[in-house]
């Protein structure tokens, strides 16, 4: 990330728990390997590599702030990832994530509203793809860093 201080934010939030639908744990039969699993595949196919990142979400609520996605580093319009459920539209902003003294590269993962037919998130919870982080759970503070102009925070 191009890290100036007029356009880096810093947004501390709490984990907290997700839907599972994403990494599986859900139990879903639609997506036994998660939502994830199959996304992924297309979106390095339309230029974005995730395969650094662990298959799940980090849920992070940052309330009583809202946000919402300005200019991302990716936009994916009406991508249909599965027969199950209509195409999605979804954003992606590179993030620096931080927790106990350790920082790896992540991203806020943004399925637009709009277009996502289930799960829904309200605008106080940010999902985070990150690779595996050691010891994060529900519960604990977490310290994301993005540019300014990619998310906007109120």
């Amino acid at each position: 990330m191009n890290r100036t201080a007029s356009r880096c934010r810093e947004i501390v939030g709490v984990v907290k728990r997700g839907y599972g639908v994403a990494s599986g744990i859900a139990g879903d039969t639609r997506f036994p390997r998660g939502t994830l699993q199959l996304q992924i595949p297309h979106f390095k196919t339309l230029g974005l590599d995730l395969s650094d990142c662990h298959p799940g979400t980090i849920n992070l609520d940052i309330s009583p702030l809202v946000y919402t996605v300005g200019v991302p580093d990716y936009r994916f319009a009406q991508m249909r990832w599965s027969s199950d459920v209509p195409a999605e539209t979804f954003s992606f902003c590179t993030c620096r994530v931080y927790h106990r003294g350790t920082a790896v590269p992540g991203w806020i993962y943004y399925p637009d509203p709009e277009t996502k037919p289930e799960h829904f998130h309200d605008a106080s919870t940010l999902e985070i793809l990150a690779p595996w982080l050691e010891g994060v759970g529900v519960g604990d503070a977490l310290t994301i860093e993005v540019d300014a102009g990619k998310v906007v925070v109120g």
